[in-house]
C-alpha cells in the first residue's frame, strides 16, 4: 500500500528553512523557474538545462552562479573545486531517473562540508503511474520517475548516513546527513548498483517493503523545533547580507 506524504508543501518548507537558517554555499540542481531558490540568502549555485526564471532570483544572496546545462556537464566542469566551494546545503531535483540522481548525489557529497545536508526530492511516490521511466509517456500529474530507489540504495550501501524522510507533500523530501566527502563506496560500486536496480520497478521491489523501510518525519515539527538537522551547517544570523543601494 502506498503512503502519501501529506505534510507541509516542500516549497513552503524550503522557504521557511532559508528564512530561518543562513548557509555559506547552497547548490540546487533542477531549478527551472527559480522559485525554489529565490528565497535563499546564501551564496548559491543553480543548475538546470532549461531556465525560465521570471522573478527576482538573486534577492539577498551575496553571489549567484547560474549554469544552464545538465548536472553531468556542470559537475564535469570542475567549477566548485576550482573555486574552493564547500557546500553546506544542497537540493537535488534534477532528472527523475535514479541513475541521474545517484550521480548527482555522488558528486554533491564530494563537494559538501561534513556537517552539511543533502535534500533529495520526489523519492516518495503515491502511485505506480508516476514512477514510469518512459519519458515519452509521462503522467499528467506528478512524475517522480524511479528516484525512490535512492532510499534503499543509501540504506544498503551507506548505512552510516542519517537518512530522514520528511512528509513534505506531494512526494516527500529526503534529508541526508552524516556525510563523508571522501567516501568512495558509491563510486566504486556504481556499476553494480545501477545494474542491480535498472530492471526493478516499485511493484517488483515491493511497495510494502519500500514503505516499511522508513517512517516519515514531520516537516512541521522540524520547523517548530528550529530546524535542528540543519543548524550544524548554518552560519550566525548576523552574517547575512542586507543589500543597500549605493546610488539613487
Amino acid at each position: 500500500m502506498f503512503v502519501k506524504a501529506t505534510g507541509m508543501p516542500y516549497h513552503r518548507f524550503l522557504r521557511r528553512l532559508h528564512n530561518a537558517c543562513l548557509f555559506d554555499w547552497y547548490l540546487e540542481v533542477g531549478c527551472r523557474s527559480g522559485e525554489s531558490f529565490a528565497p535563499v540568502r546564501s551564496k548559491t549555485v543553480a543548475v538546470d538545462p532549461f531556465f525560465r526564471a521570471e522573478i527576482n532570483i538573486i534577492g539577498q544572496k551575496p553571489a549567484l552562479h547560474v549554469f544552464q546545462m545538465t548536472s553531468d556537464d556542470f559537475f564535469a566542469s570542475g567549477f566548485m573545486a576550482r573555486n574552493g566551494i564547500r557546500l553546506s546545503l544542497a537540493f537535488l531535483d534534477g532528472m527523475h531517473l535514479f541513475e541521474f540522481l545517484l550521480r548527482d548525489f555522488i558528486h554533491t557529497e564530494a563537494a559538501m562540508e561534513p556537517k552539511g545536508v543533502i535534500l533529495l526530492h520526489d523519492c516518495v511516490p503515491y502511485g505506480m503511474e508516476m514512477t514510469t521511466r518512459d519519458l515519452d509517456n509521462l503522467p499528467k500529474g506528478s512524475w517522480t520517475g524511479d528516484v525512490w530507489k535512492l532510499i534503499p540504495i543509501l540504506h544498503r550501501w551507506r548505512p552510516e548516513l542519517e537518512v530522514t524522510v520528511l512528509d513534505c507533500r506531494p512526494t516527500g523530501l529526503v534529508c541526508v546527513s552524516g556525510l563523508d566527502p571522501d567516501n568512495r563506496v558509491l563510486v566504486e560500486n556504481h556499476d553494480a548498483i545501477v545494474a542491480e536496480f535498472s530492471g526493478v520497478d516499485l511493484d517488483g521491489y515491493g511497495i510494502g517493503r519500500f514503505f516499511d523501510s522508513f517512517a516519515m518525519a514531520s516537516a512541521k515539527a522540524e520547523q517548530e523545533a528550529g530546524f535542528p538537522r540543519f543548524l550544524p551547517a548554518s552560519l550566525p544570523a548576523e552574517m547575512a547580507l542586507v543589500p543597500q543601494p549605493v546610488t539613487p
